[in-house]
């Protein structure tokens, strides 16, 4: 008899069981059951937040630099563990072998573009401005803080790699709700996660129903901002997070209408999820005579 396995949430740096106990079965494309996933609750996203924000002030304080490096040894490990995370892709998706592994290796490629704009990003969004008088203008990005991300539902790990590695990269810390109906590969990036040099807490993963745990984040006083990429497809579903996020003026990012789930997760991604979550900074400072 198969013994299947059942994953745990990833919080703090931890891998406790869910608050309630509740698990559901993940099944491939073919409906075979292959795991068991924990189902999170109200009180686990609430953890996570907390977990999230204590974790913020060493993370965004570290240099770009370090940041980049540790990114970095993600990619690592991820490449050690290619084949496991091919195979799960696989079942998750329904795609060939070789197909599977081209998902995996641009996920690998993906965190190693990212960690490369840790310590460069700063160039590009920030900047001298011009003044009329006696002054230095300085413009500088820094981390919006605890950021909620809805990873794509169809695309459980490039399009995971796409929304958090941006995310975490510029400096913020991350709640993560990972594909619904494909959580493994996710819940498997958490143990490469716990094993990394990532500080416990920058990343915490909450498996389970998407619109369960997103409508706590949304409406959470301490989350500072929201990616809905996993809730593009469900228009009614992204309102509803918009409409709770406004309660504390989030900062949302919403796509277009019904085409999330349409996005090409392996094409150039540009630097616009990069800026997404960054704020700007200017500093006045009188130049010496």
């Amino acid at each position: 008899m198969d013994v299947l396995k059942t994953y745990k949430l990833f919080v703090g740096g931890k891998f406790p069981r869910s608050e309630s106990g509740r698990v559901y079965e993940v099944t491939d494309s073919e409906g075979n059951w292959l795991a068991n996933a924990p189902q999170a609750s109200r009180k686990d996203a609430r953890d996570a937040v907390t977990a999230a924000r204590k974790a913020f002030g060493g993370w965004s304080g570290a240099t770009a630099y370090n940041r980049g490096q540790i990114l970095y040894r993600v990619a690592e490990m991820l490449e050690g563990r290619r084949e496991q995370f091919a195979a799960e892709v696989a079942a998750a998706e329904g795609l060939p072998g070789p197909a599977a592994t081209a998902q995996v290796d641009a996920a690998i490629d993906r965190w190693v573009w990212y960690a490369g704009w840790s310590d460069k990003i700063v160039q590009v969004a920030g900047g001298a401005n011009p003044v009329a008088g006696p002054f230095f203008n300085l413009s500088t990005p820094e981390p919006t803080g605890v950021v909620a991300v809805l990873a794509p539902q169809e695309s459980s790990f490039l399009g995971l790699a796409s929304v958090l590695a941006p995310v975490i990269v510029t400096g913020n810390t991350a709640v993560v709700v990972p594909s619904e109906k494909a959580p493994l590969p996710a819940l498997s990036l958490a143990e490469v996660l716990a094993t990394s040099d990532v500080p416990g807490g920058v990343v915490n993963l909450l498996s389970g129903r998407t619109r369960e745990v997103a409508a706590t984040l949304a409406a959470h006083q301490d989350v500072n901002a929201l990616d809905l990429a996993g809730a593009g497809a469900d228009g009614e579903l992204a309102k509803e997070l918009e409409t709770a996020a406004a309660e504390n003026l989030k900062r949302v990012l919403r796509p277009d209408e019904g085409a999330a789930e349409g996005v090409d997760w392996s094409a150039d991604p540009g630097t616009s999820r990069l800026l997404a979550f960054l704020e700007t900074k200017t500093v006045w400072h009188p130049i010496g005579v």
